[in-house]
């Protein structure tokens, strides 16, 4: 009793930080003792979102063990855009797609996954009429849906920002500043905070709930090509031709600068609070810890090399997404497959796991939070440019379903607790 009575003292004694690491070690106990394996797919990714008890939790929960090859015939192709997919999000209830594309008619569209029904379609107009008109007049290049599925952001050539309703499509507001095309915007998780990256080199914060410019960021030498951030008052970047990599600390307005890659970096993605993915057009990915300047991994001529007027070439990395929180990324480029690739040995590793077909420019990659499906942005031409044209590629969203095995028979722990 007087020890119950001295632990129970000690509890009221802690503070939130305490409590929060005597937590997360009481469910790293639970973890050893039950096994990892009994996780289901979206209860690991909730269960391994681990920045919240600080920098001593666990990086992320090893949810390639469960995924197993997705069989080619069951993806399912979404047609609706006359021209390439440009970039997509997933809303975060797993429910719909919003997608954009090079189309001058159809901007952007709203997919129900389920049934697969385009729910909403928002025309463009003609340059210099935006704001007579609902939707963009240039190509959109990025978009970036909040963590609670309120707001919609869309970036284009002609450096507008617009803000949207997710549930209505309707367009609220229209973000003016920089100076070239948006090419990167993500929300801080849990917030209504925005940031947005362009060919400017500048990295932009906005407040979307009050309809206010923040801050701007300089640090690039060459165009920004992609951004992202998680819950954390940071971003990260990809500098192009600069061949850096920044993390950008918000409040202290100081960056960090990584080099690891020999040509231009065109995305990049946190895989968790602590660890980024990003491509280049070198053919290489890099896995980085966000305290070291160099990769902790480096797959080069990741999807393999393509002859180039006699010259042999690595294939660029058009796409990378993580699935949040896990082991799990997928790469796209252009030589007919979507990669997927496991993290190991404390991310010092990238494992190929599998090659899923899809033939043409793969311009975009998300994972569902829940981790049971896979959706692509297909195109005809990359993203940014003309260089290439595949014709038997279709302009379209691919949904590719993750199959998983089977859990153990009972998830129950011992005693019903």
């Amino acid at each position: 009793r007087r020890r119950e009575a001295a632990a129970a003292e000690e509890e009221i004694d802690e503070t939130p930080q305490e409590k929060k690491l005597r937590l997360a070690k009481q469910y790293l106990e639970e973890l050893r003792q039950y096994g990892e394996s009994r996780l289901a797919p979206g209860e690991g990714v909730l269960l391994g979102c681990c920045h919240a008890w600080g920098r001593g939790g666990p990086a992320h929960i090893p949810l390639s063990l469960q995924v197993q090859p997705p069989d080619p015939a069951s993806i399912r192709v979404l047609r609706g855009h006359q021209l390439p997919v440009t970039c997509l999000v997933i809303s975060p209830d797993d429910r719909f797609i919003f997608s954009a594309s090079k189309d001058g008619t159809v901007i952007k569209c709203k997919w129900e996954v389920e049934s697969g029904k385009r729910l909403c379609v928002v025309p463009g107009g003609k340059k210099g009429t935006e704001e007579q008109n609902m939707g963009h007049a240039s190509h959109i290049l990025c978009m970036a849906i909040s963590s609670d599925g309120k707001y919609l952001a869309t970036g284009d050539r002609n450096k507008l920002i617009m803000i949207w309703d997710a549930a209505t499509c309707k367009r609220l507001h229209i973000f003016t500043g920089h100076h070239d095309a948006i090419s990167g915007l993500s929300f801080r998780k849990g917030t209504h905070q925005l940031y947005s990256a362009s060919h400017d080199r500048s990295v932009k914060v906005w407040d979307v709930a009050e309809n206010a410019y923040v801050e701007t960021l300089f640090g690039h030498q060459d165009v920004i090509t992609g951004l992202d951030s998680l819950s954390r008052e940071c971003c990260v970047t990809a500098g192009g031709r600069d061949g850096t990599v920044r993390l950008w600390k918000i409040p202290e307005e100081s960056q960090l600068v990584f080099y690891g890659h020999q040509g231009s970096i065109d995305c990049i993605q946190l895989i968790n609070e602590e660890h980024m993915v990003s491509g280049a057009d070198d053919g290489s990915i890099a896995l980085w810890g966000l305290t070291k300047k160099k990769p902790l991994a480096l797959a080069r001529q990741a999807h393999g090399m393509q002859d180039s007027q006699g010259l042999q070439e690595p294939y660029w990395i058009s796409a990378v997404a993580p699935l949040r929180n896990s082991d799990l990324l997928a790469t796209g480029s252009h030589n007919a497959s979507v990669k997927l690739w496991k993290c190991s040995e404390g991310f010092r590793k990238l494992e190929p796991l599998w090659d899923i077909p899809l033939v043409g420019f793969v311009n975009s990659l998300k994972f569902s939070s829940a981790g049971d499906f896979l959706v692509a942005g297909v195109g005809q031409e990359h993203r940014l440019g003309r260089w290439w044209r595949i014709k038997k590629a279709k302009n379209s969203i691919c949904i590719i379903p993750l199959r998983q095995r089977a859990a153990a028979p009972s998830a129950e722990a011992p005693n019903g607790s």
